[in-house]
């Protein structure tokens, strides 16, 4: 009987994995999408706005072009309750909300010459995309199991960076060839090569259903009360909020602050939109690797003290008076290497702890938490920058980004006990 059965074993996990793969190429791609608007947000509009002669305030302030992220869990349960049975579950929401960025990015090709109108075309891409992250994020609990985490996240922070690389880094790059129409056009077409990658993909019809999905706004609501009343979650939030604060505050006027030393647009979009984003790349992989090899706590801890390493060596550059070529980019580097690692790490402890029967509802609600400690961090920086100078802002965001490590320890005391083993 074993010479029978043990093929059968063999062709089984041959199956599984084929299925596990096939599904993380999906969510791969699906995150690469989402990325695009907001690595243009990201890297582009401060470039564009400091060229057109905007304040430092406003460059700052243009990150509020992301509340969509901040907002969307008002509207996930909605992404949890309401689906077509011929679609899928998840597939109901991904593919309108794919249209939908895909045609507000050729809409932003014909009006990119009007300020405002550019401006509304990426509020409206970060709506489109931040509800299609929330799909996105479901379908991944729905399909992710514990000991996949590691690789699931290291899926969904590397395609969403690769799509900030993109939409940020490359196409900034070469917008002096092909202009912003160029750009745009080609974002568009990318969101619409996945569109139908997700067409074609064969949703299981009873995914839902086997994660114990509730079926009523009433029971997902209560569901989530409850999941988010549970011992260690107030620790959780709190470590999500803060972990990010001070990052956020250096990345929004590091890019000012290398053009206020002389460099060009396509030196930002080279060293910190291309060469920084390749190295988040693969801080992202380091970080997935130490959430497969230690518990989730302590890998975000790792990857939190890799990171003061370059935080601190940005404070230095602002201090240095004519700081090197060759230090501005090793910096940059490094600093993306070590908050790709510290995303990715971060991303699966979030995930590990999330109700599945609300997945992407609860998700949701981290995420969001965590856009609502570094959104209004980003706000402020262009207030202390202009006030105080950009090393007083380094220097502020070395000393949060320590201060975010106390929180770790009473949060590991919660820590499940197969996270920890």
């Amino acid at each position: 009987m074993a010479k029978v059965e043990r093929p059968l074993v063999v062709r089984a996990r041959r199956h599984y994995h084929r299925g596990v793969r096939r599904e993380l190429a999906l969510i791969w791609s699906l995150y690469a999408v989402q990325g695009l608007p907001f690595g243009f947000q990201t890297t582009a509009i401060p470039v564009l706005l400091y060229e057109r002669g905007a304040s430092l305030e406003a460059v700052g302030l243009s990150t509020a072009l992301a509340t969509p992220w901040l907002l969307k869990p008002l509207w996930s349960p909605l992404v949890d309750r309401y689906h077509s049975s011929r679609l899928g579950r998840r597939k109901s929401w991904l593919l309108p909300m794919q249209a939908l960025l895909a045609l507000t990015m050729l809409v932003a090709a014909t009006s990119h010459e009007s300020l405002p109108a550019l401006l509304a075309s990426v509020l409206a891409m970060n709506l489109f995309a931040a509800t299609l992250d929330i799909a996105v994020d479901g379908f991944a609990v729905d399909h992710l199991g514990p000991g996949e985490l590691g690789h699931g996240n290291t899926a969904q922070v590397v395609g969403y960076k690769i799509g900030m690389l993109i939409g940020g880094g490359l196409l900034l790059w070469g917008s002096e060839r092909i202009g912003l129409v160029g750009m745009f056009v080609a974002m568009a077409m990318l969101v619409a090569a996945v569109a139908l990658a997700t067409l074609l993909y064969q949703e299981p019809p009873r995914a839902h259903l086997e994660t114990g999905t509730t079926e009523s706004l009433r029971e997902i609501l209560g569901a989530l009360q409850r999941a988010l009343s549970t011992s260690g979650a107030g620790w959780l939030l709190a470590v999500v909020a803060t972990y990010k604060i001070g990052e956020s505050m250096a990345d929004v006027m590091f890019k000012p602050f290398v053009l206020s030393l002389g460099y060009t647009k396509a030196d930002v979009g080279r060293w910190l939109g291309t060469w920084g984003m390749l190295f988040s790349l693969a801080g992202s992989v380091l970080g997935g690797y130490l959430a497969t090899r230690l518990s989730f706590v302590r890998a975000v801890t790792v990857a939190g003290v890799l990171r003061l390493g370059p935080l601190l060596a940005q404070w230095w550059l602002a201090l240095t008076p004519h700081p090197p070529e060759a230090a501005i980019v090793a910096i940059t580097c490094a600093e993306h290497l070590a908050g790709g690692a510290l995303t990715t790490a971060m991303f699966a402890l979030m995930m590990s702890r999330v109700d599945r029967r609300v997945g992407a509802s609860h998700f949701t609600i981290l995420a969001a938490i965590e856009v609502l400690g570094k959104t209004p961090a980003g706000w402020l920086s262009g207030f202390v920058a202009a006030r105080t100078g950009f090393a007083w802002l380094f220097g502020f965001a070395t000393i949060a980004s320590a201060a975010f490590l106390l929180l770790l320890w009473p949060l590991a005391r919660t820590s499940p006990r197969t996270e920890a083993a």
